[in-house]
């Protein structure tokens, strides 16, 4: 009897050491290690800035392109809560003044402004418009030139997940805020160019203080210094033009409740704001003066003029005078009475209305009066009527030093303090009485 047999398979299980499964696990542990090693070491690494077709010399840009193409900085670290702001200070607006200023993503096309692509957001100084994401801008602001400062920050407390409150200023006002969708390594400051000439002074550890408000801190508004406003706004001591800047209708005018007298014969503006064109004149002018014409332009008023430095003496053609004036000068105003000279009603300084102006001999015709269209006569009749009246010498400064004094006849009533604006953005801080106190 045959015994069958049985196939028998045989497996053979091969089991690792605890060594070996240590190795791999140890193995798994280096490569986490290295993998975080690695990106410390990234992080560790300083920050760089970028730029292109400008260069940096310390705090300075500049242009360095042939004005075909972008040039643009963008700085190495975001704003944060810590630093939340930073200015831009034009020091050449150079052949088109096209500079902008900005936030932007960390790895920002350089060849493009800021705010022209998605994620960034810039102030163009060129035209005064904000620029949101969008090659097509939105007016915002006035234009920038040489001398002004351009500030750009974050409002951590007002933004929401996923945006940014952004918020540019002008010289140290605010001018408005926009909201930006914020990138995921934060917002980083940028500064455009696009012309030969254009420079500028970065200061990226800028402070944002808030400029002490003459609406708020003033517990005397001012406002009734003032006689006539037209299409000027005033706050505490400052004058800011509202109008709409278009013609020479335009004129914003502001004219003081009292005329100059002997007991207080100066007063002075200092230019704040320039605006676009600092068509700002300062001067004195007879109480019923146009609303639209700036001091000087027509009868009855003298002033001097800080766009061109002309003098204008009740005509619309002015004389050379003196320097042009720019933000951050203080123009004067005053009159040089004749130690005899004696207005009616001084003595009593609370009725304005009744001041007439004391003749040597005889009664004065008021030819500062007469009709516009008299125009062309008004040198010849003012000298011959002024002989007859009360003249007295005004004289206007800059600085504190005497630019020129002329003679003007005086109108009934006297002669009062009058400033004019033309232009948007312009702000004047005005002191009536600068030699009292």
């Amino acid at each position: 009897m045959k015994k069958n047999k049985q196939n028998k398979t045989n497996y053979c299980i091969i089991t690792r050491p605890d060594n070996c499964q240590m190795d791999d696990i140890n193995l798994h542990h280096r490569f986490l290690n290295w993998r975080r090693r690695i990106r410390e070491i990234g992080e560790m690494r300083p920050a760089r800035e970028r730029y292109m077709r400008l260069l940096k010399d310390g705090d300075t840009l500049s242009y360095q392109g042939n004005s075909d193409e972008v040039g643009c900085y963008v700085a190495p670290h975001p704003l944060s809560k810590g630093n939340c702001y930073f200015e831009v200070t034009i020091v050449d607006t150079g052949v088109r003044g096209t500079i902008a200023v900005g936030l932007v993503p960390k790895f920002y096309r350089l060849d493009h402004q800021p705010g022209w692509l998605p994620h960034s957001v810039g102030y163009h100084a060129d035209n005064g418009k904000l620029y949101n994401g969008n090659p097509v801008g939105q007016q915002f602001g006035p234009k920038c030139g040489c001398g002004d400062r351009i500030g750009c920050g974050i409002h951590p407390d007002n933004s929401e997940a996923g945006f940014a409150t952004v918020f540019f200023t002008k010289n140290g006002k605010e001018l408005g805020s926009v909201e930006v969708p914020m990138a995921a390594d934060g917002l980083f400051p940028a500064i455009g160019m696009h012309s030969l000439g254009e420079e500028v002074r970065v200061d990226l550890q800028a402070e944002w203080l808030l400029e002490e408000d003459d609406t708020v801190m003033m517990v005397d508004s001012h406002e009734d210094d003032w006689g006539r406003l037209y299409d000027v706004r005033v706050s505490g001591t400052l004058l800011e033009y509202v109008g709409k800047g278009k013609s020479i209708m335009d004129v914003g005018l502001a004219q003081a409740c009292q005329p100059l007298t002997t007991r207080c014969h100066y007063f002075e503006v200092e230019i704040v704001d320039a605006g676009e064109k600092c068509y700002i004149a300062l001067g004195l002018a007879r109480r019923d003066y146009p609303k639209n014409r700036h001091p000087g332009w027509s009868r009855g008023s003298v002033a001097y003029h800080a766009d061109d430095g002309k003098i204008f003496h009740g005509s619309g053609v002015g004389d050379a005078f003196g320097p042009r004036c720019f933000r951050g000068d203080i123009m004067g105003c005053g009159i040089m009475f004749p130690r005899d000279y004696i207005l009616d009603g001084e003595a009593d300084m609370d009725d304005w209305e009744q001041l007439e102006v004391c003749p040597r001999q005889g009664g004065i015709q008021n030819v500062l009066y007469l009709n516009d269209e008299e125009e062309e006569e008004e040198g010849s009749n003012e000298l011959e009527h002024g002989r007859q009246g009360r003249k007295v010498t005004v004289f206007f400064t800059r600085n504190g030093k005497l630019m020129g004094r002329r003679e003007v006849a005086v109108p009934p009533g006297g002669l009062y303090p009058t400033v004019g604006m033309l232009s948007s953005g312009e702000k004047v801080k005005v002191d009536l009485h600068p030699l009292s106190g």
